[in-house]
Parts: C-alpha cells; structure tokens; sequence
C-alpha cells in the first residue's frame, strides 16, 4: 500500500505534461548541485512508478540511501514547484504580478527605490484591470511603506491618493470575500441536505440568505463580487427548487464572462462553473436546442483546456454531466449508453482529482441511464457503487434515491425473494437520513403490497400509484424527487407496456411539436 502522507511528490510528478518533463529536465541541467543526478535519478525512477512504494525507490536506485529519501522528496518537490512556476509564468496573470512585486522587493532591497516604485506602479494597474484586488492591496501596502520612509518628490497628495486607494480595495476585498464564502456556504448546505423538504425548511434558508445581502449593492460590487454573487444566488435558488430563477441567475452569470472576455482567460475555472450551471438550468427547465448549444461550447473549451489540468478535469465533469442530461431529456437513453465507456476512462485517467461526490453522482446517472435503456442487471450495478460507499451524510439525497432506485430495479428484475428485506433496508435508511417524503413513502408501500398483489391487480394498482403522485407533484416540495427518478414515464411504461425510453421520447416530442 502506498503511504498516503508521503506520496505528494508522487502525486505532482504523475500530474505533470511531457513539456512540462521536458523543462524539467532543461531546469534542473543548469543547477550546479552535487545532490543534481540523485535528484533526476529519484525523479526518474518515481515517473516510472503506477503507485508509490518507497521499498521500490530504494530497490531500483541504490545510490539513494534510505537515511537521504525524505530530504531528497522535499528538495525534489520544492525544485519542481520552483521549474513549473517559471515554466507558466507567461500564462497566468496572477504569476506575473507576484513575479513583479518580487522585483521591486529585490531593487527596493538594493536602495533603487524609484525603479521599485515604477515597478510597482505597472503591476498595480495590471492588477486593478483584472480585479486582483488582494494583490493591489499588497502592492499599495508596499507603497506606502516606501512612501512612508523615503522622500520619493512625489509625497505631495500621494498620502491621500495612497488612502483612497487603499479604502476603496479594502471594500472591494471584503465584498468579494463576503460573497465567495456565501457562496461556498450555500454549496456545504447543498452538500449535506440537498434541496428543501418543506416550508419550515424553505423559510429557514431564506432568511439566512437575505440576512447576508442586507449590505450589497449590485451596482457598486466588483466582476468577481457579482460573479459570486450570481454563483450564491443559483445555489439559493436551487436548493429552494426556483428553477426559473435559477436559470436567470446562471444566464447572468456567464453572461458577465461574455461581456468581460479577458476575465475568461484569466479565471477560466469559475466561467466553466458558471456555464454547467447555466447547462444544469436548460436541462431542468427543458430547453433542448440551448442545452445541445451550450454543450457545444463547453466541448470547445474542453478542447482548448490544454496544459490546463485542472480546467480540463472539471471541463470533463461538466460536459459529460450535460451530455447525460441531453438523454435523459430527449429520452435517448440507449444512444446515451456509448457515452459510457468515455466517461469511465475519464474517471480512471482523473481518479486522483476527482472527489467522491462527483463520482457519486456520475454512477448515479450512468445507473438512471441503464435503467431508460431497460438494462436493470448494470443499473444495479453503479448503484451498488453507490450503496456499498462509507460517505456519511454527503449527498444523502443521492444515497437515498440510489437505494429507492436500487430496489425498482431489483422489482422490475422479478427479484421479489430479495425485495421485502430491501424494502425493511430502505425504509430504516430514508428514516436514518430523514429524507422520507410522501413520493418515497408512496413506492414503497405500492412495492411491498405487490409482492402479495395477483399480476392481472398491477395494472390497476400501478394507475393508482400514478394519479397519487400526479396529485402529490402540484406540491413545490415534490419537485424534489422528480430531479433525481422519473418515476412517473416508469409508472407509464408499467402501464402502456412500453419501455421507459419509448414514454420519455414520446412526451419529448409532444412537447417539441
């Protein structure tokens, strides 16, 4: 087994592009350490590895003794941040400006103070234009700091200047802070409970929300201020099953990314975020021809992500997320199954980035996806997936319809042997997790009695089941379910004796008509 605290070296080295070896190499060929061929040699022999095994290092390269490993790791690790940090420094704004102001602290060190001060200057205003504005504030605190201990003939007025500057970030700085963390507050309560339940719920979030916004004012805030904000709002509305405002919120969202282009590339993580929200609103609301658009644009950054890691990593769970969706909304579930091994080799080449959550939902729609396609034996199987994980209360929501899935599938294979203990197993697990609403509660008393119902009562009994949720959907808090099983075009395939996928296509094109 590899040692899980010692492996962040192996991690780095696994994560880098063949340019990036490339420079490595280059980089390292010009220090002049007697430590240099045991670091390329440890380098060389970790690249090599599929998983840590210190044992292994030490077997394969001798000249490395055991008493130099840890040393050797930390002085490799901190050569190799050091090579990738010159290697991208032309690619990320961020990068250059912190490489601007170590150049002023080197001149202001040697008494250059003017040169410093010009320096300064430059990476101020390149940091204001793209709302950076924690390093402006580092900047003008280095200002006035010069300004404070050296007579610089610009000192008239400059102390004022330095001050308003200085108010005027510190508010932008805290409104961004403010709003990120809102929003990231609102992602946690997402995370653990999933959307409201009920009314007691729904007021709860509303006011915990609108008490956070007393003090923004929209037009004031700054791009990164409103795009979190936006961001806050999707989640609010969300979770609060808003759709159309959600959609309008998501729209926005990615709308200031379209009319701020340089942002884009600045911070192009956060507009990826802002364009799967936008594709996970169209999904909801059933917007077919923007859904199949968007997907297209997202596939162009995908694309283009490039040396990227981390943008293409997220760029391919929300794409293939969207492309899912596309099926489950035009019904093309068996069309959707050849997408299938694409995402698996994803998840395989991405597994040491991608969290839990993410592959929870990924099994969750490719089982959803097996079950339109009829397949029940390989949507059991993802679910399992899903079922057998030790995860506690993150997302129960999917952990609870992965289950009420979980035992349709076993209904619709005949496996009624199994079913009365799985529905026992069910009821004690949405009960446990306090997620049992009446749709819930209505499948799996309609499951049970039809294990003792004779087969020419189902037809009836599954009608009866359909007018029951029918009625129960007019509530907002229903809504809740049908964002994870359509159990409805099931019930409608049990009666027309129709395959799910044929009910799900059929509604999809009356509605498209």
């Amino acid at each position: 087994m590899p040692n899980q605290q010692n492996d962040s070296l192996f991690t780095l080295i696994q994560s880098l592009t063949k340019t990036e070896k490339r420079y490595f190499s280059l980089y390292i060929a010009q220090q002049h350490s007697e430590n240099i061929s045991k670091y390329m040699k440890l380098f060389t022999v970790m690249e090599k590895m599929n998983s840590y095994d210190e044992k292994q290092i030490l077997k394969k390269e001798p000249s490395i003794k055991p008493s130099q490993l840890s040393n050797l790791k930390a002085h490799l690790y901190k050569e190799l941040l050091t090579a990738l940090r010159l290697c991208h420094s032309g690619k990320f704004g961020e990068i250059q400006i912190r490489e601007q102001i170590d150049f002023a602290r080197i001149l202001y060190n040697r008494g250059l103070v003017t040169q410093s001060l010009k320096i300064l200057e430059k990476a101020k205003q390149v940091a204001k234009t793209n709302s950076h504005f924690i390093l402006t504030l580092e900047i003008l605190q280095f200002e006035k700091n010069i300004e404070a201990r050296h007579i610089t003939r610009s000192i008239k007025g400059r102390a004022e200047e330095l001050e308003k500057e200085t108010e005027y970030i510190i508010k932008q700085v805290d409104e961004v802070a403010q709003l990120s963390s809102l929003a990231l507050r609102m992602y946690g309560l997402y995370l653990e409970k999933g959307h409201i339940k009920n009314e007691k719920e729904s007021k709860a979030l509303e006011k915990f929300f609108k008490t956070r916004l007393q003090d923004i004012q929209y037009d004031q805030v700054s791009f990164f201020g409103k795009a979190y904000l936006h961001q806050s709002y999707c989640w609010y509305y969300y979770i609060q099953l808003d759709f159309p405002s959600y959609f309008a919120h998501a729209q926005k969202w990615v709308n200031l990314f379209i009319h701020h282009p340089k942002v884009k590339e600045e911070d192009p993580l956060l507009y990826v975020k802002a364009l799967h929200n936008l594709l996970n609103a169209l999904f909801i609301i059933g917007k077919q021809d923007r859904l199949k658009q968007e997907i297209e644009r997202l596939e162009e950054v995908y694309q283009e992500a490039g040396q990227h890691q981390n943008l293409e990593i997220q760029t391919f769970i929300y794409l293939y997320t969207a492309k899912i969706n596309f099926h489950f909304l035009t019904g093309t579930f068996t069309k959707g199954l050849k997408i299938i091994p694409e995402i698996e080799k994803g998840l395989k080449e991405y597994q040491r980035y991608i969290d839990t959550h993410r592959i929870m939902i990924f099994h969750f729609k490719i089982a959803c996806l097996y079950f339109g396609a009829g397949d029940n034996e390989n949507c059991i199987l993802y679910l399992n997936k899903i079922i057998n994980l030790k995860v506690g209360h993150l997302r129960t929501d999917i952990q609870c319809f992965a289950r009420l899935l979980h035992l349709i599938a076993h209904y619709e294979l005949g496996n009624t042997d199994i079913l009365e203990h799985l529905i026992k197993s069910v009821y004690r697990f949405l009960s446990k997790m306090d997620s049992l609403d009446e749709v819930q509660l209505q499948i799996l008393r309609f499951l049970r009695r039809s294990l003792t119902s004779r087969p020419k009562d189902l037809i009836q009994s599954f009608m009866e089941l359909k007018e029951k949720l029918e009625k129960i959907s007019e509530s907002k808090y229903a809504r809740r379910s049908y964002q994870y099983l359509d159990i409805v075009s099931w019930l409608e395939s049990k009666i027309k004796r129709k395959p799910v996928e044929y009910i799900v296509q059929s509604r999809h094109h009356t509605h498209s008509a």
